[in-house]
């Protein structure tokens, strides 16, 4: 996606932790693109090696994890932004940019998961932080409706469909629809096929309411 941009540069790619420090050593590199799990040398501990070596690398930070405690210790520790692998590829290249020019950038979702634990705490049901919509649409995911169907039900396109799945996966640190089933269940939210109990939740919630050398790894 990056080779057939302009606007960046691919100078090097690594494949572990001890490749991608090695990379930085012998190449001229302003912004590394990090997998937060990789094999050898990864997370935090990359990052921390990574600015030891380049003190002024821009490191964005991408992972289908957004556990909060991670994205967290991944930004304190030097990352200058960090993305759900789960976004488009558009959304992708403006977090390049803004944390290629020296800006921070936090997924959206994340970033609003980030501000709920800090004035709720974590004592709360993962479901507690989603919007009306995304409540809506994670009842019709587990009833095992597909995007097609959910966007014909709400008279939506299939594009937002997919923008408020996201989202609810990501504030909920969940990675597949049967993570979403089974928490579904765990929280006896599930039953015959609707969520029970969803209706007052929602009810609730309504009321208040320039080139760039890039390695990646």
């Amino acid at each position: 996606m990056l080779k057939a941009d302009s606007d960046f540069e691919v100078v090097a790619e690594a494949a572990d932790g001890g490749m991608t420090i090695e990379r930085l050593q012998q190449s001229d590199i302003d912004l590394l693109i990090m997998n937060i799990s990789m094999p050898g040398t990864s997370g935090v501990d990359l990052i921390v090696r990574a600015k030891a070596v380049n003190p002024k690398l821009s490191i964005l930070v991408f992972s289908m994890s957004s556990d909060t405690h991670l994205v967290t210790l991944a930004l304190k520790n030097g990352a200058g932004g960090y993305i759900s692998t789960m976004h488009e590829p558009d959304e992708f290249k403006s977090a390049l940019r803004k944390v290629a020019s020296g800006g921070r950038y936090i997924d959206s979702a994340i970033a609003e998961g980030l501000l709920i634990e800090s004035i709720s705490g974590n004592d709360k049901p993962k479901h507690s932080c989603l919007s009306q919509r995304e409540l809506e649409i994670f009842r019709l995911l587990v009833e095992g409706k597909v995007a097609n169907e959910i966007a014909n039900l709400l008279i939506i396109s299939n594009k937002t469909v997919s923008s408020h799945k996201r989202k609810i996966m990501v504030k909920m640190h969940f990675s597949s629809i049967a993570e979403l089933m089974r928490y579904a269940v765990q929280y006896k939210l599930f039953d015959d096929g609707k969520v029970d109990g969803l209706n007052q939740f929602i009810s609730h919630r309504h009321s208040t309411t320039s080139n760039i050398k890039i390695s990646s790894s």
